[in-house]
């Protein structure tokens, strides 16, 4: 049964506590954390409770699976819609027109495309870009295991920052589903490096925002510097996975 309104906004404060009790045990301030609720395979009816709740932000992987609630909810205020899976470059098109955010920017190609259709589109769109920091194969993002190699990216991302209706904002990545939380605190560790590290190599980014953390890691990545949390599950409840 889908959760009810009262339990997805007990579940929701339950998180931000978890989030206030982490920042505030490691020297961070809680407002620096905000959490992007992970609505993929959920019904219309669990975002809409979760909206009856109060949240405002929501994370979807798939951009058509998406349409059906952005639409649905279009005239609700303030609401923000994360693009935060890997990209097809032929599904671009529903990302620069829909989408305030892509956590998933991974590729210099699809940076391209979405320039293109932003400038046809006369809209902007804010983008994290997305390391593969655990060295997978299975994995999307660059390739950023080893920091001995890190330089090797800096010409890519410097074109990137030159397209205009990108506006770099930070960086996303995802630890190894089979990572301990100790291992997921590492990987974690590793893109605040790297955000350190691209920050001082190109200094006109503007690298406020670290994307990392889901249900199963936040507190984790809270304590390696994590700006964004991605939360499904601890929320909203089960999901259908049928739908992945």
């Amino acid at each position: 049964m889908p959760l009810s309104v009262e339990e997805i906004r007990s579940n929701y404060l339950r998180v931000q506590e978890e989030i206030q009790h982490t920042a505030l045990k490691c020297g961070r301030k809680p407002e620096e954390i905000r959490i992007v609720v992970v609505s993929k395979s959920q019904p219309l009816k669990v975002v809409e409770s979760a909206i009856n709740a109060g949240i405002r932000s929501f994370g979807e992987n798939y951009p058509e699976e998406a349409m059906e609630k952005i639409h649905a909810f279009r005239d609700v205020e303030g609401i923000e819609w994360h693009m935060i899976g890997h990209l097809q470059s032929r599904k671009a098109k529903l990302v620069s027109a829909y989408f305030d955010w892509m956590h998933s920017l991974d590729s210099l190609r699809i940076a391209e495309k979405l320039e293109r259709l932003l400038a046809e589109q006369n809209r902007f769109l804010k983008v994290l870009l997305e390391f593969n920091v655990g060295g997978e194969v299975s994995k999307y993002g660059w390739l950023a295991s080893d920091p001995d190699y890190w330089s090797e990216l800096i010409p890519e991302i410097d074109q990137i920052q030159q397209f205009p209706h990108l506006q770099i904002c930070g960086l996303m990545t995802m630890p190894p589903l089979t990572a301990t939380l100790q291992e997921a605190q590492g990987y974690f560790r590793k893109l605040r490096q790297m955000r350190d590290f691209l920050q001082e190599r190109l200094p006109k980014l503007k690298l406020t925002e670290l994307s990392m953390g889901t249900s199963a890691d936040f507190p984790a990545a809270i304590m390696e510097g994590a700006t964004i949390v991605r939360i499904g599950q601890a929320i909203l409840g089960p999901r259908d996975y049928s739908k992945d």
